[in-house]
């Protein structure tokens, strides 16, 4: 059985010079019927014959020679050459098989076999061009369309591979500063340190199911930042306020895994770890026109740069780019002059 490519190959073949055949027969018919007899149909057979061999010695040589690769501008001397060959030999083949078979028409005058070479090249040109012209434009269609596609793969591709970067970056740089709360507390408290390590246990295994998808609930990140906050409040006490105005409506929106975590652990590294008297974090999340509004608001103030402007910032930048394109957006900025607010925006996703 021919492959799928080949087989509409033949099928476009026959069915091109059958319509070859068919426009000489009808010509034939409208200015020469006294012509039409049985070595007509003959030379219409033979011509037929000879242009699908000569075409497909043509593209044999095409494809040998990967002239489809060629960019246009070395491509068309190429096959303006080809199609003068092409013809020649075709005509060449048609008018041995003539003589072969002696179905010459019945010329009124003897002509030069150069001149009668010359205008059937000629005459035979006129359906050569077209050929090439369709076989070169339909591969070029498919070439580009197969581009696309390898395009679009390698796009994803790409984006797995830098989510998979950022995440392997975000999970080692949270389990140092977990693990420097905990390191505090073993002295001071051995139960508490005990509790603590349950709580990051938790967060771990949180973590790790997290790498199986690009997207959690956000009732599952709010679980891990709930531990997070658990730890950090070892070190920091009665220093840390942490509030929370979460839409019960806006748990099961997906964003990406460990986002939020991030941004909190931004808000008291940059924000309460430098206040003498700590302060508070709120988390906040809630619909706005079309999209789930996420804030995390936190004591402090930029002074002059973005606070935080490092991993944790670009990270979040970069994987609300890559999961969701333009249509979400991330800022940071100062309100009532001694808070920073983090503000992500993406768009709502119904079930």
């Amino acid at each position: 059985m021919l492959p799928r490519g080949l087989k509409y190959y033949w099928i476009c073949q026959v069915m091109g010079w059958t319509f070859v055949v068919l426009s000489m027969l009808f010509f034939a018919y409208t200015f020469s019927p006294a012509r039409i007899d049985g070595r007509f149909f003959m030379r219409l057979f033979l011509i037929f014959s000879a242009g699908i061999f000569t075409t497909h010695i043509l593209r044999a040589f095409i494809r040998k020679s990967g002239w489809l690769m060629l960019p246009v501008e070395k491509l068309i001397p190429r096959m303006a050459i080809a199609i003068v060959v092409t013809s020649l030999a075709c005509s060449l083949l048609y008018m041995g098989l003539i003589s072969t078979f002696n179905v010459q028409s019945d010329a009124p005058r003897k002509i030069e076999f150069s001149t009668k070479l010359m205008a059937s090249t000629l005459d035979i040109g006129l359906f050569i061009i077209p050929w090439t012209l369709i076989y070169y434009i339909y591969h070029y269609v498919a070439k580009s369309r197969k581009q696309e596609v390898d395009t679009l793969k390698l796009e994803a591709l790409v984006k797995e591979l830098e989510l998979k970067t950022i995440k392997a970056h975000i999970n080692p740089h949270f389990i140092f500063n977990a693990l420097n709360s905990i390191r505090a507390l073993i002295d001071e408290n051995p139960g508490r340190a005990r509790d603590a390590i349950t709580e990051l246990s938790n967060i771990l295994r949180s973590s790790m199911q997290s790498e199986k998808s690009e997207t959690v609930p956000l009732e599952k990140e709010l679980n891990i930042v709930r531990d997070y906050l658990a730890l950090e409040h070892i070190r920091f006490e009665d220093r840390l306020q942490v509030e929370y105005a979460v839409d019960e409506d806006t748990l099961d929106q997906p964003i990406p895994p460990m986002m939020l975590q991030t941004l909190v652990e931004n808000a008291i590294k940059h924000g309460i770890g430098k206040q003498m008297k700590g302060g508070v974090v709120r988390i906040i999340s809630d619909f706005r026109d079309d999209y789930h509004e996420l804030l995390v608001q936190n004591t402090g103030r930029l002074n002059g740069h973005i606070n935080g402007d490092g991993f944790g910032i670009s990270s979040t930048r970069n994987r609300l780019q890559l999961l969701f394109g333009n249509k979400a957006d991330f800022s940071i900025r100062e309100s009532n002059g001694n808070m920073v607010e983090a503000r992500v925006k993406i768009p709502v996703t119904t079930p």
